[in-house]
């Protein structure tokens, strides 16, 4: 039996992909109002395929529980997939974890045996730097009384499910063989390459891949800008080319949808991992130039985006915003580009600004408190401005090319031709 701790994006798409695969899960989250609605049915997020194996496995393989020290004394392991913000200064807030490593710990009856495993993300060297010593420090010894895990999850938004279930690779850091054994154990219907390695390494390849999938998107936008400042060069048709390059052949929104020039990186992972992973370096007294100028390029591209609207807009213009979730085909709006530009662009006097995104207008407008106004469609967002920006790659703003590009358009996502 297993226990997940936190139902979130990485934790519910954990807790179903086990029930799937044949296991008894218990969720448990802090949140009244999430598992209210999770016990409805309803997930509080887009991703595919989470609402029907939610409505196939709840109080059958999966049970939401309230009572966690019940869930803990019938699992063999416990998966902790709490959040990992950012703080002011870069750095990962470690609070969650340890909130909940103590609610768990204090659900353990020596000499029961649980392996804990460490799903979120955090910077390389903090489960054994910290998570360890302060598990230890609740009067646990790792190894004797509880096994210790780092597992990081490898899962892209709009594809959460095939990439749960269908893993290219598992990555086990283990405190010792004993609990690396049993994650392996764990993960063995799953079939895929399983890596068993130190707990810091395991956390050095969550944050090798996100930063470089950051890396990649901000050298594609440096790229755009060094072309814009060429001239006489189709930036489209350049990207399109070096696709071409069968390296980078893969399955659909593989490697090529990182190296292709927008506006900027968002979502949840890129931007605090590149943050965090620069922070801890610098701790450890080395200064990363490149993951410092990723950020930048990040600032960079933003900034490039509202000079060129307002040198070629006037303030007193109405301006369509296209796109507010920062990829197409989901909903998050979590340090989505869109937010940064468009505060930007009110900051320069811009007061008539309308807005449409095909899934995300209600999380954008409950997050975010902007004086802008969310049309109904394209259409009615078309009708009542010479001026578009396109600013997420949805195909929606693609099948209607034609209305779109009967207005003054700054494509930044390259959607056409």
């Amino acid at each position: 039996m297993i226990t997940v701790i936190g139902l979130g994006f990485v934790g519910l798409t954990t807790a179903l992909g086990f029930s799937d695969k044949g296991y008894l899960v218990y969720g448990y989250d802090t949140s009244v109002v999430k598992t209210e609605r999770l016990r409805k049915g309803m997930v509080p997020f887009y991703e595919p395929y989470l609402d029907e194996k939610l409505n196939q496995y709840m109080n059958n393989r999966f049970h939401i529980v309230d009572d966690l020290k019940d869930a803990v004394d019938r699992s063999e392991i416990i998966f902790f997939c709490v959040g990992t913000p950012s703080r002011a200064d870069g750095s990962a807030d470690l609070s969650y974890i340890f909130d909940a490593v103590k609610s768990v710990t204090e659900c353990i009856t020596k000499p029961q045996f649980k392996v804990l495993v460490i799903k979120s993300s955090v910077p390389p060297a903090t489960t054994s730097e910290c998570i360890k010593p302060y598990i230890e420090s609740l009067g646990f010894k790792v190894g004797e009384d509880v096994g210790l895990i780092n597992n990081p999850e490898f899962l892209r938004e709009g594809y959460a499910w095939s990439n749960f279930m269908n893993p290219d690779r598992i990555v086990i850091g283990q405190e010792s063989d004993r609990s690396g054994e049993i994650a392996e154990n764990i993960y063995g219907p799953f079939r895929a390459p399983i890596y068993r390695v130190s707990l810091t390494t395991a956390e050095f390849i969550k944050y090798l891949s996100n930063t470089l999938l950051a890396t990649l998107i901000s050298f594609a936008n440096e790229q755009s800008l060094i072309a814009r400042a060429i001239g006489d060069i189709d930036i489209r048709t350049a990207f399109q080319v070096l696709h071409r390059d069968k390296r980078w052949f893969g399955t659909p929104a593989a490697m090529t949808s990182y190296v292709f020039p927008g506006c900027g990186f968002g979502g949840y992972c890129l931007p605090k991992d590149t943050l965090a992973l620069v922070s801890q370096s610098i701790k450890n007294g080395y200064s990363p130039n490149i993951l410092k100028s990723v950020i930048q390029v990040n600032e960079d591209i933003q900034q490039f985006v509202v000079r060129d609207i307002t040198e070629q807009v006037g303030p007193e213009e109405t301006i369509g915003i296209l796109g507010l979730a920062f990829k197409p085909n989901s909903n998050d709006i979590r340090e989505t580009p869109a937010k940064r530009i468009i505060e930007m662009l009110i900051q320069k006097g811009y007061r008539n600004i309308i807005v449409y995104d095909p899934m995300a207008m209600q999380e954008f407008k409950e997050a975010y408190s902007l004086p802008v106004e969310y049309a109904s469609s394209i259409n009615a967002l078309l009708s009542k401005t010479g001026y578009v920006v396109i600013l997420t790659a949805w195909d929606e703003f693609v099948t209607n090319e034609l209305s779109i590009r009967k207005k003054h358009v700054f494509d930044y996502r390259y959607l056409y031709g």
